[in-house]
């Protein structure tokens, strides 16, 4: 391949409950340690599920230094533009686009995009009208007084594509865009989509976010009503894992043209190869037990690349710790890559589950582990369920065997992702 059709990484950055940066979050991951705790942000005292990997004490003026623009947007946006600042920065685009004449940073932001991946189903924006119509006494009497007890600002705050929004105004990227919001993959489908975007010369270089903020009572309430939450702790591939537990957060990577990186003299964090993006049709909330979905895109993302099973140096599961999931991800992984797959490694023990943000924040983090030439282990399994034994999961850290990484993200609606990038 060319670099022409090359696309590498120049960029990263997250912020989820084990960290404000990528650094923090390694560092946690690394050392065992699971931002899993007791939910702070209500009182969850009656709630059958109490725990959640939430991001703790953080002002808002960490996030985002406007406070003008807190009045405009939502907890999620706010975790969205903090990780692109950090990415941004990283990628050195905006000291570049300073050396170049009027005419030429014009065409660099005409050429520069933003693609984001945003939650779709948080139920968090309802609690405004409910003081209101507590008041009120009646939905009549509240329809009345709508105007006067909702804030007017309530629908700009809660408009899913805010951070695209936004990050195109904070930088002056006026490229090729999108706004992805399809539950768990959302952030994933962002990066296939932006990837998509610079190899149809749409644009040089773009700026791609998964946020979101899935947590909060209602939410909590139906996962734990279709049996998906745990009470403890979250526990991929283990025998005893019970459910999956909320985090927030955001991550952002920042793709380019391999030849437009390398002209500028960027330093290339990593490469992307490919995608392959399926949905298994069976349901909702149902996943079928064969990993049909999970395979289809393992080998859509495989001719994408160009590549075998036999390169893939590392696997980073979904592994949200439910049980029907990380069964059917193990029963593809096996019949993908035979009796002896690549190391077998997931961070949600560590972060919780992003639900939008996941993929992405999956993504940034297996460019570390790349990079760093490790598997990290998963601190919460104990003993692997005898199902898949042979899965190559570990709670201590394993080698790689190359430096490519296979990255799966699943949600609801069987939909099943998968990306392949290199250090």
């Amino acid at each position: 391949m060319s670099d022409f059709h090359k696309i590498a990484i120049t960029g990263v950055g997250a912020g989820c409950g084990a960290g404000l940066s990528v650094d923090a979050i390694w560092d946690a991951i690394i050392h065992g340690k699971s931002a899993i705790a007791p939910i702070e942000q209500w009182d969850a005292s009656r709630w059958p599920v109490k725990i959640s990997a939430e991001v703790r004490k953080v002002d808002n003026r960490t996030l985002v230094e406007d406070r003008k623009l807190h009045k405009m947007i939502s907890r999620t946006d706010m975790f969205g533009l903090f990780a692109a600042q950090q990415a941004v920065q990283q990628s050195g685009l905006l000291a570049h686009r300073d050396t170049l004449d009027d005419a030429a940073k014009a065409q660099f932001n005409d050429r520069s995009g933003v693609f984001s991946g945003s939650g779709g189903g948080n139920y968090r924006s309802n609690y405004d009208f409910l003081p209101a119509m507590t008041a009120a006494g009646s939905l009549q009497k509240f329809g009345g007084e709508f105007s006067a007890s909702v804030n007017p600002m309530w629908l700009l705050r809660n408009l899913p594509n805010n951070v695209l929004c936004h990050v195109g105004i904070r930088y002056g990227f006026k490229g090729t865009n999108a706004c992805v919001t399809n539950q768990c993959v959302g952030g994933v489908l962002a990066v296939a989509e932006a990837a998509a975007a610079l190899r149809n010369d749409e644009s040089d270089r773009a700026t791609v976010i998964g946020h979101d903020t899935p947590f909060e009572p209602e939410t909590v309430h139906n996962y734990h009503q279709l049996g998906l939450l745990a009470r403890d702790t979250l526990r991929p591939f283990d025998r005893d894992r019970s459910g999956t537990v909320f985090g927030e957060g955001a991550a952002a990577v920042v793709l380019e043209k391999r030849a437009a990186a390398n002209a500028r003299g960027a330093k290339v964090l990593g490469e992307f190869l490919g995608s392959g993006c399926v949905t298994e049709a069976s349901g909702i909330v149902d996943i079928r037990p064969d990993g049909d979905g999970v395979g289809r895109a393992i080998e859509l993302a495989l001719t994408d690349a160009g590549i075998s099973a036999a390169d893939v140096g590392l696997i980073v599961a979904h592994g949200n710790g439910t049980r029907a999931s990380d069964a059917s991800e193990a029963v593809a992984i096996g019949r993908l890559f035979g009796n002896s797959p690549p190391p077998v490694t997931g961070f949600k023990w560590a972060v919780g589950h992003l639900i939008a943000a996941s993929g992405a924040l999956d993504l940034v983090l297996t460019l570390r582990a790349l990079r760093e030439r490790v598997a990290p282990g998963i601190a919460t399994l104990n003993t692997v369920d005898p199902d898949f034994a042979t899965l190559p999961v570990s709670a201590k850290p394993q080698p790689l065997r190359s430096d490519i990484a296979l990255i799966i993200c699943r949600g609801f609606g069987g939909m099943n992702v998968a990306l392949l990038v290199r250090a």
